[in-house]
């Protein structure tokens, strides 16, 4: 056997895990250009929920953090996200091994050491459900101070943006028809998917406007829905369902400047944009709101405190905060929704009464003596009564 073969061998045998280097001190740009199998490389303090979901969504193999995932500020939700999906993470590398790696340099994993072939490139501590888990414990006494730092942002994004959030101002307009009418508004939390599906019947019998943020654009397009509108990055959602939207609203900074904007223009897609520092979630839900909305039923949009103090944008906590006291009661979730909007009678009950009114007219027609003829009609009209009910369930 060759050497060549002999070498490729013994690093195929050797523990961990093994995978393409990405590399980014901005997770934003770096969650880009990731793809399957690869191991992502970033600094990031305090690794938050959007951007786990994100790795775990991208298929990555492994996460090489040079800073702490977990500084003790707050219990962030994101590494523990990240071991849940059975990706390894190897935090506080130190920040180095940004300058030391390469993209398209392949990495393995092991122990909490980073290795590049034989050389340990860098080396920090592999995360695990014990010690995220103690890890949380300690971050709650941090909670009280990162209350004080958020009401704090709070007053000062309302400053800043209290035309939008107050007003509407800002808001673009669209052309899907949107006043008194109920909105769905979908993005790429967790078990978002699941949630789509039992909201299957509610969707059938209200016809709601269908939005789909980011990742639950595509949600949505995988399910067989046709988005009726698109907000996010067009950079992160798929090409087929950005086609498929009928409308396509982009976030843009304060500046003007849109990310993914030139991608929607190549594609000949027509777009408008939405400037404000909020994120994507919250600006669908104002722009359902300015538009006039009956209700607005959310999927994969989480807004308890956990999810306030981990956003890890601080210009997005604010605005999630007030954009749900600014809907107020509009807004539902789409789990309460799906619990409410069940069935109350089971299709057995409801194909034993069916069945028991066919016997009856079967066994009257029998002993009228009408004939076989009627009884053949009654027994093809009990079967597409049957799959009607199907229909309903």
């Amino acid at each position: 056997m060759k050497l060549s073969g002999l070498l490729s061998r013994a690093n195929h045998d050797l523990p961990g895990v093994t995978g393409v280097a990405r590399v980014d001190r901005r997770a934003g740009d770096l969650l880009r250009r990731l793809s399957p199998g690869d191991i992502a490389v970033l600094d990031q303090v305090d690794l938050d929920r959007r951007t786990a979901e994100a790795l775990v969504t991208a298929e990555v193999a492994g996460v090489v953090n040079a800073s702490p995932s977990i500084s003790g500020r707050f219990p962030n939700l994101g590494p523990e996200l990240l071991l849940e999906a059975g990706i390894p993470l190897v935090d506080g590398v130190g920040t180095g091994v940004l300058r030391e790696l390469k993209d398209g340099t392949k990495l393995r994993l092991h122990d909490g050491a980073v290795w590049v072939g034989e050389r340990e490139v860098a080396r920090g501590v592999e995360q695990s459900a014990e010690s995220v888990a103690d890890a949380m414990i300690e971050a709650k006494a941090g909670m009280a101070a990162q209350l004080e730092a958020f009401s704090a942002n709070t007053i000062e994004f309302l400053r800043r943006e209290r035309a939008l959030i107050l007003d509407g101002i800002g808001v673009p307009e669209v052309y899907v028809p949107i006043r008194d009418r109920q909105v769905l508004v979908v993005a790429g939390g967790p078990r978002h998917a699941e949630e789509l599906r039992r909201l299957r019947r509610y969707i059938r019998e209200y016809r709601p406007v269908l939005v789909g943020v980011e990742a639950g654009a595509d949600t949505l397009h995988d399910a067989g829905y046709k988005p009726d509108i698109i907000v996010g990055d067009p950079d992160g959602i798929g090409t087929e369902t950005l086609r498929a939207g009928s409308e396509v609203v982009v976030p843009a900074q304060t500046d003007g400047h849109a990310p993914g904007l030139e991608r929607i223009q190549d594609l000949g897609i027509g777009a408008v944009t939405f400037p404000a520092s909020g994120n994507a979630e919250d600006l669908a839900l104002l722009l359902a709101e300015a538009h006039g909305a009956s209700l607005v039923v959310t999927v994969g949009l989480q807004a308890g405190l956990r999810e306030f103090l981990d956003r890890g944008h601080s210009g997005s906590n604010p605005s999630t905060f007030l954009t749900r006291l600014k809907l107020g009661s509009k807004l539902v979730d789409g789990a309460a929704v799906a619990t409410l909007h069940r069935s109350r009678v089971s299709l057995g009950v409801m194909v034993l009464l069916v069945l028991a009114a066919v016997v009856a007219m079967v066994a009257a027609l029998a002993v009228s003596g009408v004939g076989q003829v009627y009884v053949d009609v009654a027994v093809d009209a009990f079967r597409s009564v049957v799959e009607w009910v199907k229909g309903l369930v």
